[in-house]
């Protein structure tokens, strides 16, 4: 993974956003955080309608409905978005213990919502809240990956 990410850190569009990273990068991360509030979004409305706190005027049908299509899409925004950030800092994205796990938790959540039109339970409604909470924690954290100490790729 060391040398793939040191390959792709000296690709045109990889050395484009490092030659540009006064905007490109706080840029990038500002739109993938509007997809994650997206995410958010649609997976709390999802859930609050799971755990019949809200949406009562609609069938579990309805609200899926109306809140997957955004779900999706903004699954789509981040990929695109976390794609960028990855092609603009390769070692620092790849190495990094907390990309890692949260792009496995990223895959359960996609799962997770494609798994939504079977039959959802209150159980399945908080564990999905709590992954996504997750990934959010882990996606601040690879800032700040030395904190993991020897579970770090970069550490070694």
């Amino acid at each position: 993974m060391k040398q793939f990410s040191l390959w792709l850190s000296t690709t045109s569009p990889s050395l484009f956003i490092q030659n540009h990273n006064a905007w490109t990068i706080p840029g990038l991360q500002s739109l993938h955080i509007i997809g994650i509030a997206m995410v958010m979004g649609a997976v709390l409305m999802l859930d609050l309608r799971i755990l019949e706190l809200a949406g009562m005027d609609q069938t579990m049908e309805e609200t899926i409905d109306r809140f997957g299509p955004w779900l999706t899409a903004s699954l789509w925004w981040m990929l695109a978005t976390g794609l960028l950030m990855v092609v603009g800092q390769p070692t620092r994205e790849l190495m990094s213990f907390s990309f890692r796990a949260k792009v496995v938790l990223v895959a359960a959540g996609a799962l997770a919502s494609v798994f939504l039109r079977r039959r959802p339970t209150k159980a399945f409604a908080i564990l999905t809240f709590l992954l996504w909470m997750c990934i959010i924690v882990l996606g601040r954290l690879i800032a700040y990956d030395h904190v993991w100490g020897s579970w770090s790729p970069a550490a070694g």
